[in-house]
């Protein structure tokens, strides 16, 4: 595989670009507006810059990272793509009208992915009239550094797309694994009940969001405290995986909390609105769960 095209610009889109080029892809990064593709841009300099800066790339190996992704706001321009991963909205319509856009416009693909935290794989696919070549790549933020990534197998899923799927990843530097199409997958079915345990001690008094975090990192050996994790992630992104999980398995583990609720309508999305369980100097970017 040589080529790959991107779907989103955003946080996560981004940095799936840059690990694709950074392994010696050409990516092809779409958006439909310009302005997100420039702060792309920006954001990924940075992040290049970064690593430069401690040693991680040349200035020359930088210059031909950049050199490879090429960003567009036409789909047209996907048409050369081996390969695309989705990394749109959190919302199982807009990700299903892509989906069957790009399967529509790029029948030779090998497979289409969906880097979705809690949408069913299946759900998206239905979109498609070619669903046993849609499956999903799930990144972990900050995608450059994060080395895991979930295949996320649906019912009509071929085996060679699985395989294809893990070998990219793989190829990313990577380390995939695979799993059935559940929502949450592995890591979100096991970390949202944690968080959301955190969420329900803070909200009934039981102890300060200081004492929770300093608790799990202490005790646990945890590099980052549940609230302020979540503040990582975005409250609005947990709120919605929530949603998801609570809708496929009725437990009560996976339910959002009213402090959730209301602090997501107020506002307080974490580190990326500058307000969350904490509050934070500048507003930072959120990432997917």
């Amino acid at each position: 595989m040589e080529v790959i095209g991107v779907v989103g610009a955003g946080f996560m889109g981004s940095g799936i670009a840059e690990s694709a080029a950074r392994a010696g892809l050409e990516v092809i990064l779409y958006e439909p507006e310009r302005e997100p593709l420039e702060h792309s841009g920006r954001r990924i300099a940075d992040s290049v810059q970064r690593a430069v800066a401690r040693g991680k790339l040349t200035e020359e190996e930088a210059g031909a990272l950049h050199e490879r992704i090429r960003s567009t706001t036409s789909l047209d321009d996907l048409a050369g793509a081996q390969a695309v991963i989705e990394a749109i909205v959190e919302d199982p319509r807009a990700k299903g009208e892509l989906f069957r856009e790009l399967d529509a416009r790029l029948p030779d693909a090998r497979f289409l992915a969906s880097n979705t935290s809690s949408i069913p794989i299946a759900q998206i696919a239905s979109w498609t009239r070619r669903p046993e070549r849609v499956l999903g790549l799930h990144f972990f933020s900050p995608v450059p550094v994060m080395r895991l990534v979930e295949v996320v197998v649906a019912l009509d899923t071929s085996p060679a797309v699985a395989a294809q799927g893990a070998e990219l990843a793989r190829l990313m530097g990577k380390r995939p694994v695979q799993t059935k199409d559940r929502s949450g997958f592995i890591v979100n079915m096991l970390l949202v009940p944690y968080l959301m345990a955190a969420m329900r001690m803070l909200e009934e008094g039981f102890a300060t969001r200081e004492d929770i975090d300093e608790a799990m990192k202490l005790g646990a050996g945890h590099p980052m405290g549940p609230l302020a994790l979540c503040d990582f992630i975005g409250l609005d992104v947990l709120y919605a995986v929530c949603d998801s999980l609570y809708e496929e398995f009725k437990r009560p583990e996976y339910a959002p909390p009213p402090l959730l609720k209301r602090m997501v309508v107020a506002g307080k999305q974490g580190r990326k609105s500058g307000r969350g369980f904490y509050e934070y100097d500048a507003v930072r970017e959120a990432v997917t769960a």
